[in-house]
């Protein structure tokens, strides 16, 4: 792995059941960790830094997204139970998505204690603990990188597949699937573009996530491009 010098200025995270992985940003250009298990958390040096922006989102398939006009703080429970199982003790936030006029309705309670420890291990040049946050809530923010008018944006990792689909401004879908493995996260993918009538033979596909090699070749077979974020 290559480090940056003392000049880097930001870190994104991503956490899950199976472990962490991070990419740093600065003027030197951005290194990405890998898929890394939790038992190195505390032996990361790049944790031990501080940064002017901290990011950590955690995979978590308990999230909804739902239009500013008809968000409700008091219901927002009943919101994310409708499209997914929640247990009694989940705890139920929110978050604003302005650029979509909509609110994203999350439980971040799906048996891990990985996300808190990094939020209080990692913090940004202030002292300040960044919030962590879904996948989803940084997939919405991160579609403007998407190079095409058709931004199709995935991460797939623990079984399931984020995806986030967008035609310029107009985002089209957000939704997470049950996708054990990379072939069944690709059914959904084009079944999700066949019903938006997106031809992916003009679009590029971005994932937030690593890919392996046979994963990008497979998916090099159908889209015009594929490009990590």
């Amino acid at each position: 792995m290559e480090y940056m010098q003392q000049s880097e200025t930001g870190i994104s995270i991503q956490v899950s059941l199976s472990g962490y992985s991070f990419k740093v940003s600065g003027p030197e250009g951005v290194i990405r960790s890998g898929w890394l298990p939790s038992g190195q958390l505390f032996t990361t040096p790049e944790f031990q830094r501080r940064y002017s922006n901290v990011e950590i989102s955690l995979f978590t398939p308990k999230v909804a997204l739902v239009p500013e006009s008809f968000f409700n703080a008091q219901t927002a429970r009943e919101a994310l139970e409708d499209v997914c199982r929640l247990k009694e003790n989940d705890l139920v936030e929110y978050a604003r998505v302005p650029k979509f006029g909509a609110v994203m309705v999350y439980s971040n309670s799906i048996g891990e204690s990985l996300s808190d420890t990094i939020s209080n291990t990692v913090f940004n040049t202030a002292g300040e603990r960044a919030k962590v946050l879904p996948e989803l809530w940084f997939m919405l923010k991160d579609l403007a990188l998407c190079p095409d008018y058709n931004k199709i944006l995935c991460s797939w990792i623990d079984g399931y597949l984020y995806l986030v689909i967008a035609q310029g401004s107009s985002l089209l879908l957000t939704n997470v699937y049950t996708a054990a493995d990379f072939t069944t996260a690709e059914y959904f993918i084009f079944l999700a573009l066949k019903r938006l009538q997106l031809n992916p033979e003009v679009s590029t596909i971005c994932f937030r996530t690593p890919l392996e090699y046979d994963q990008e070749m497979s998916l090099y077979r159908y889209f015009k491009s594929v490009e990590v974020l």
